[in-house]
């Protein structure tokens, strides 16, 4: 007896992790081939709250995977590519979206040989494997998580015929009335939140419920309960993220447990209403009517809460208000999450913002280079800004590389993000050569103005603040381009600049040789063109940024 219990819950614990190892391999392979088009269309939504609701319906259908979807908007809200209202848009539409897993099971997977199936689109993943030159293998393993999907879902079939003790325990709860019903939405919370996944949750219901496990009001019940296990990803995703980050999570919360809630306010009529909608009896299609009833509970739940979008949100900034954080002058990558559920290109969109701040930061640090020779009495104070600077610039290369190195090793990741990852680990790293030249010019720009050489009226402080001027437009322009692309015409305009940038030292320094052999002062000659050396030095980073571009 003991021997045969435990037999079963090991198969139907390798079962469920089959189901679920083939759910993730199926979302990876969606997100690895298409995943980079649709974070690019969830980063472009606008403010029309229909649009975005559809754009989470559409995202969360195509990758299955609402978990992966809310993990998405709120990493693009604590990059602040999205912003709350338009977030709650999406975590309505995702929501709709995650009831396509409930109707592919539904409708293939009792109706046929799950084997049949299962068999051939894992050959025609494992052959795709090998296309490596051709970004159709990509989909490789969407296809063998389709495969796995389907073998998971057969065991699953067949390791839940529950003896008579358990379908005993299911019928005494489900006789407990309102109860019974609180009992199985506490369970398909519970549930949920463990093994991460709604469409999972909603899989075992549906085979309980084709075996004869469940019972209608039952199973509505922990269908119901799933929808708030499901928010834990959002949850866990927000932690150490910022304000507007744990709003949204909190918005994916709220939503699910207020949806939960009405949907039980009104039970009996609820399911009555999926009665009518769905033909036939619950006894005779029940795997049916559990479908139905999850797609319209998030589509009545999400009609009953659009026309608030804004109402919501300033609840939530109510709830949870702007907290200024410590500052203690040392630099911490934000929360960044890294999750199974999301393909490697959405790590380097909030990378991509942290490098842009970092770009701001080596700029400020230009920009005092470029304030001390018109205004030397700042030199003492500017330096040190600058060495402050130069300091916070060197943590945040080590702590964004180490990050994309991570991300890299990421089994998520395709080789066009590793490939990407590189690029941006070798920008970051270009910015703080950047860094330390401008400090090291600043030094020497020290030595300069101490001496008592540099004067306003000097001709060489000109020189130096032009020169210094063209570097600070060229990498000016090249932030700009890595913030919103670059064609190779751009690249092309880039290379002409550099090279100016590298004839107007050659003529600086032949100037301040003929000033020597004139008779001026050596020392400060030196010292002059050193921060021409370095002025050009400081070019060639902006120059290997750009070709990083």
């Amino acid at each position: 007896m003991i021997f045969s219990i435990v037999a079963q819950i090991a198969c139907f614990a390798g079962a469920l992790c089959l189901l679920l190892f083939g759910m993730n391999m199926l979302s990876d392979g969606i997100q690895k081939g298409a995943g980079g088009s649709l974070r690019k269309l969830l980063s472009k939504i606008t403010g029309n709250r229909f649009y975005a609701v559809l754009t989470g319906l559409g995202v969360t259908a195509f990758i299955q995977s609402s978990g992966a979807t809310t993990v998405m908007v709120v990493s693009f809200v604590n990059a602040e590519i999205l912003t709350l209202e338009q977030a709650v848009g999406v975590i309505f539409g995702a929501n709709i979206g995650t009831t396509v897993t409930a109707w592919i099971v539904a409708l293939l997977g009792f109706g046929f040989s799950v084997s049949a199936a299962a068999v051939p689109l894992f050959g025609l993943g494992f052959v795709l494997k090998y296309f490596r030159k051709s970004r159709i293998h990509n989909f490789a393993d969407c296809f063998m998580g389709f495969a796995l999907l389907f073998m998971g879902l057969g065991l699953l079939k067949e390791s839940l015929s529950l003896g008579g003790v358990t379908a005993g325990i299911l019928s005494a709860i489900s006789g407990l009335g309102i109860r019974g019903i609180l009992i199985g939405v506490l369970l398909g919370a519970l549930v949920t939140a463990l093994i991460h996944s709604s469409s999972a949750m909603t899989a075992i219901v549906l085979t309980m419920a084709a075996n004869g496990s469940l019972s209608w009001e039952l199973g509505a019940a922990i269908v119901l309960g799933s929808n708030i296990g499901s928010t834990v990803d959002a949850v866990m995703s927000s932690f150490g993220a910022s304000t507007n980050a744990k709003r949204a999570a909190l918005v994916h919360v709220g939503f699910n447990v207020a949806g939960t809630f009405l949907a039980l306010l009104a039970f009996g009529l609820f399911l009555r209403f999926v009665d009518f909608i769905v033909p036939g009896l619950p006894s005779e299609n029940i795997t049916a009517h559990i479908a139905m009833l999850h797609t319209v509970f998030n589509v009545c739940a999400t009609l009953a809460f659009l026309p608030f979008v804004n109402q919501i949100s300033a609840a939530t900034r109510k709830i949870i208000p702007e907290q200024a954080g410590e500052d203690d002058g040392h630099y911490r990558l934000p929360s960044i999450i890294t999750s199974a559920r999301t393909g490697g290109d959405l790590y380097s969109v909030q990378v991509n913002r942290e490098i842009s701040r970092m770009a701001s930061k080596v700029m400020e640090m230009f920009d005092s280079a470029c304030t001390v020779f018109r205004n030397p009495s700042a030199i003492d104070g500017e330096c040190a800004s600058v060495a402050r600077i130069e300091s916070y610039v060197d943590e945040m290369n080590v702590v964004i590389s180490d990050f994309l190195q991570y991300c890299a090793r990421l089994p998520s990741s395709s080789a066009d993000d590793r490939r990407n990852f590189t690029r941006l680990m070798n920008i970051s790293g270009t910015l703080e050569d950047l860094s330390d030249e401008t400090c090291s010019l600043m030094h020497t720009a020290r030595k300069f103005i101490k001496s008592g050489c540099c004067s306003t009226s000097d001709a060489r402080v000109d020189d130096i603040c032009d020169y210094l001027e063209l570097v600070r437009v060229f990498f000016e322009q090249t932030c700009s381009f890595f913030a919103v692309g670059i064609s190779d015409d751009q690249k092309a305009s880039g290379e002409v600049l550099e090279r100016k940038i590298d004839r107007t030292k050659h003529r600086l320094k032949k100037s301040s040789r003929k000033r020597i052999e004139a008779g001026a002062d050596v020392k400060s000659e030196l010292h002059y063109i050193d921060i021409v050396r370095k002025i050009e030095r400081a070019g060639d980073c902006v120059w290997s940024m750009m070709r990083e571009l």
